[in-house]
């Protein structure tokens, strides 16, 4: 790792050359994570590895760039954009992207999908409930990368509409080597469960582990490497839209997750000239080309279409109150905006240790039905629900409008016991995602995973016990009905 505005002149070819954003404020390294980051939320960075590397200010594209570099932008938003949403970033390189051969399809991989309509066999959208165990591990003779270890749970929309979502697991074992994968469908938010993700991209290095999320943007080329061994966790993908932080509103200035807590990578690159294979997704179907240099190459950098990484430890809770419950959304760390005006695609909310203190309160979720479906998973600890057994590395699906919430036991509990302030989610961490429409599963989520588990709140005569004990009241409500003068209630038949 070269010093943060020094040239590293004594590297040698296929060395990572690294800095800290020139003149600009980095986080240190430290011995879980040797990467430095910018920090702030949505920021327009300026990063080179190089002093110097970058064009002079006011300048994207001069004849001759610094060191006899190649420009080139990359857009992640459409040209004619409101500057609150334009996104792109200009990249100064060793060699140009376009330097590659034929792209090629590779075979299908029957266990990833992307198109999530209704005439798409491989999907089905139902109203059952799920749930599915931590994916499994490859074999011990298997060889299987990060890009080879994801299985799609299900989704809805399609990428080429530009608006929709995708719920995948991955379960690896395996280094990429010399293989760098792009998303063109749309962005990946990563969520290790089991094991640090090294992962090296085009704007540079960063080290993810459970407990953090990861936004790789579509069109980002990236890498993954495994320094703790198998490693295994979620991934939730959008279409058409971006990540962002969502509406303080009437909260204010501060709470949920801080802007200054997002960490982005600084400009670091190889000068690898042996060849290379990059894997394209395009509508859920791979493709790949060969080329003879890394496609880590970008010396320097700036703009605001980057990768970036959060500590969800780090989140602000806003649960505390003498009475009531807010709606879990409050738990939001980012969401995504849908094509209709003020409503959001997904929100993205983390569920960490914080204090309950609502008095004359029922506690638990409440009865309920949503028109977003739910997904829950686990990064670790234990989720107390009654129903659903969400273990570390579960998840869980709760499709649109259908009724879900605790077993009438914990309903009993929970309306009789003395209520006293408690942490709540002592030494565990989970996460939901609230999806916008109905949800479609693929195959693999319904008939070729090993680990679907069944939900014994949603099967057979689970709730078959559970009392109407309003009808317990009858002669107290029978008393008010006549003093009021209005028609008495009948006894309940037998």
């Amino acid at each position: 790792m070269g010093d943060a505005c020094a040239t590293p002149a004594s590297k040698t070819a296929g060395s990572t050359f690294g800095a800290s954003a020139c003149g600009s404020r980095t986080t240190p390294p430290a011995k879980s994570d040797p990467y430095r980051y910018q920090l702030g939320f949505g920021n327009y960075f300026s990063s080179e590895a190089v002093p110097d590397a970058l064009p002079p200010a006011g300048r994207n594209i001069p004849q001759k760039c610094p060191y006899d570099l190649y420009s080139e932008q990359l857009n992640g938003t459409p040209f004619v954009s409101y500057r609150d949403t334009l996104q792109h970033v200009w990249m100064y390189r060793i060699r140009p992207s376009v330097a590659h051969s034929r792209p090629c399809p590779m075979p299908d991989n029957p266990d990833l999908e992307a198109c999530f309509s209704p005439t798409n066999p491989n999907v089905n959208f139902t109203p059952l409930t799920y749930e599915w165990g931590p994916l499994e591990w490859p074999a011990d003779h298997e060889t299987v990368t990060f890009i080879q270890g994801m299985k799609t749970i299900g989704g809805w929309g399609d990428p080429t509409i530009k608006e929709g979502v995708a719920m995948h697991m991955y379960a690896c074992n395996a280094t990429m080597t010399k293989q760098a994968f792009c998303n063109n469908d749309g962005d990946f938010m990563i969520l290790p469960q089991i094991g640090r993700l090294d992962i090296r991209t085009e704007l540079g290095n960063l080290m993810v582990r459970p407990g953090e999320l990861v936004v790789l943007p579509a069109g980002i080329r990236w890498s993954v490497a495994l320094p703790d061994g198998p490693a295994r966790g979620y991934i939730h993908e959008v279409f058409g839209s971006h990540f962002e932080l969502p509406d303080l509103g009437i909260i204010g200035s501060n709470g949920l997750a801080a802007p200054r807590d997002f960490e982005y990578p600084v400009a670091s690159f190889e000068m690898d000239k042996s060849r290379w294979e990059v894997i394209y997704k395009l509508t859920g179907k791979l493709f790949a080309y060969k080329q003879n240099h890394t496609p880590f190459d970008v010396v320097a950098w700036h703009g605001n279409y980057s990768p970036f990484k959060y500590a969800m430890e780090k989140f602000t809770p806003l649960s505390c109150g003498m009475k009531e419950q807010l709606d879990p959304v409050i738990y939001t760390v980012l969401t995504a905006r849908s094509k209709t005006p003020k409503v959001s695609l997904t929100e993205f909310a983390v569920y960490t240790e914080k204090y309950i203190t609502a008095l004359d309160t029922y506690r638990p979720p409440y009865y309920h039905r949503n028109m977003s479906t739910e997904m829950l998973g686990m990064i670790y600890g234990e989720y107390h629900g009654s129903v659903r057994d969400v273990q570390e590395g579960c998840l869980s699906c709760e499709n649109s409008y259908m009724p879900h919430g605790d077993a009438y036991e914990a309903w009993k509990e929970a309306t009789t016991k003395e209520l006293k302030p408690e942490i709540q989610g002592k030494g565990a961490m989970s996460f939901m995602i609230h999806m916008n429409n109905h949800f479609s599963l693929t195959k693999f989520a319904t008939e070729r995973n090993p680990a679907i588990k069944h939900i014994p709140g949603y099967q057979g005569e689970f709730w078959d016990d559970l009392q109407g004990h309003f009808m317990d009241h009858l002669d107290e409500v029978n008393s008010k009905l006549a003093a009021a003068g209005l028609p008495t209630l009948g006894q309940e038949p037998a």
